[in-house]
């Protein structure tokens, strides 16, 4: 395998450095570049991507619904419910660090006497 992939650069850098291999990229590019700004300036095509960006977000919205309720019909918790929960673990954590601060200062004034 290692053998293949120094071919695999060996070629790639032989095309990289092949001048008729750098105009047919530019070349590429520059047609590209002339169909994106086409496209892009055809205000039908950009309202049917709207019209597509907009029916995937709605579909999206659709989806995470179904899937929460999916989720509490099996009782089991959705995302917000382990970020409520990680919420009140890490509140928890915090007291118990207090409770054990404080039980130190206790017992290093209790040892002090």
């Amino acid at each position: 395998m290692p053998a293949d992939g120094r071919r695999v650069r060996t070629l790639a850098r032989m095309l990289k450095n092949n001048p008729v291999m750098k105009k047919l990229v530019e070349t590429g590019e520059e047609r590209i570049g002339r169909i994106a700004q086409q496209l892009l300036s055809n205000e039908k095509f950009v309202v049917a991507i709207q019209a597509i960006v907009s029916r995937t977000l709605a579909a999206k919205g659709t989806l995470d619904k179904s899937i929460r309720t999916a989720l509490a019909a099996m009782n089991l918790p959705s995302t917000a419910d382990l970020e409520v929960l990680r919420g009140k673990v890490e509140e928890l954590e915090k007291m118990l660090a207090s409770i054990e601060a404080k039980v130190d200062e206790l017992s290093s004034a209790k040892k002090g006497k």
